[in-house]
């Protein structure tokens, strides 16, 4: 495997690509045809140096991603609305007067903001709360913190499991496998087509899923550590420590992405195993808009000739 530094992520009907500060956004849109969309989006961590350090940097690299995420998300669906007319409701109308052209901004990052607090309450605080109904029976305190973190990892898979069902989701869990099976298809030195994507891994060491593992994992060795004697000091040390957290876990993901050492692997494993629920097998169609997201800001041609050499490649005009 050779490290392409180019990642993305399935939104609704399609996938988004990014490669250095350049990003593509490839969806299929309700006629069949593939709509694509180029733009540039320069990260937190190369506009200020600090950001840029080892631990600070998985932290913003984190909310990149999520503003990245909804605007591609946002393009995603606009195709996909209702054509008619409706009369705009009291809520719209209230943040048109009050942020005007600003309003879809506004309720783009309220919407972001809503959905990191539910995370937090859902996956940091509630398994503490849970836990906790068993610490008359467990007195240790390392058993009590792994035993939290088994029931956070308890309700991720659940909660994994439960919106799987809805056939939208399942249908971006296939984008999801799409996008990984173009970036394997690459990185391991063969030419960018269907046939050979289709027979690529849908597991990526690089995906969010891992990270997310890790910071499931990391939790758990951080709480056995870090004791305080109160609920209420262990809710505000989950919430508090979450950056810390988030920031060991990049650090880690980065390392898997570039090296293939046996012991990286190993550690890889956790979330290589749990993105087998978060993709699935795409079809062909779903893979020729990968194939588009990835033409769209990434010369896998050059990629291949420079790091697989002793390869041989369709030329340019054969491709």
């Amino acid at each position: 495997m050779k490290y392409s530094g180019i990642g993305g992520q399935a939104v609704i009907e399609g996938i988004m690509m990014k490669n250095k500060d350049e990003y593509a956004t490839a969806v299929r849109k309700p006629d069949g045809e593939i709509e694509v969309k180029k733009d540039r989006y320069v990260s937190m961590t190369e506009k200020y140096r600090l950001f840029s350090l080892p631990f600070i940097r998985g932290i913003f690299s984190f909310a990149d991603s999520l503003i990245l995420g909804m605007k591609t998300l946002t393009f995603s669906a606009s195709f996909f609305e209702d054509d008619e007319e409706e009369e705009p409701g009291k809520g719209e109308q209230f943040l048109d007067r009050v942020f005007g052209e600003k309003a879809e901004q506004f309720l783009t990052g309220a919407v972001m903001v809503l959905s990191v607090v539910m995370a937090v309450v859902i996956f940091m605080i509630l398994p503490l709360l849970l836990a906790n109904v068993l610490r008359t029976f467990i007195t240790s305190e390392s058993l009590m913190a792994f035993v939290e973190g088994l029931i956070r990892i308890g309700i991720f898979i659940g909660y994994i499991k439960l919106v799987s069902r809805m056939e939208e989701i399942r249908r971006t869990f296939m984008y999801h496998g799409a996008e990984h099976k173009c970036i394997n298809c690459i990185e391991h030195g063969m030419e960018l087509n269907v046939e050979n994507v289709r027979k690529s891994s849908k597991e990526h060491k690089r995906c969010g899923t891992s990270f997310l593992i890790f910071v499931m994992l990391i939790s758990i060795l951080l709480f056995m550590v870090i004791r305080v004697d109160t609920l209420w000091l262990r809710i505000i040390t989950r919430v508090v420590l979450i950056p810390v957290i988030a920031g060991i876990s990049y650090e880690i993901l980065r390392l898997a992405g570039r090296s293939d050492s046996p012991l990286v692997n190993l550690v890889s494993k956790p979330g290589l195993w749990m993105q087998g629920l978060t993709t699935k097998e795409p079809d062909d169609s779903m893979i020729q808009v990968a194939i588009a997201a990835v033409e769209a800001v990434f010369d896998w041609r050059a990629y291949l000739a420079e790091n697989f050499p002793a390869h041989d490649h369709v030329p340019d005009s054969e491709a």
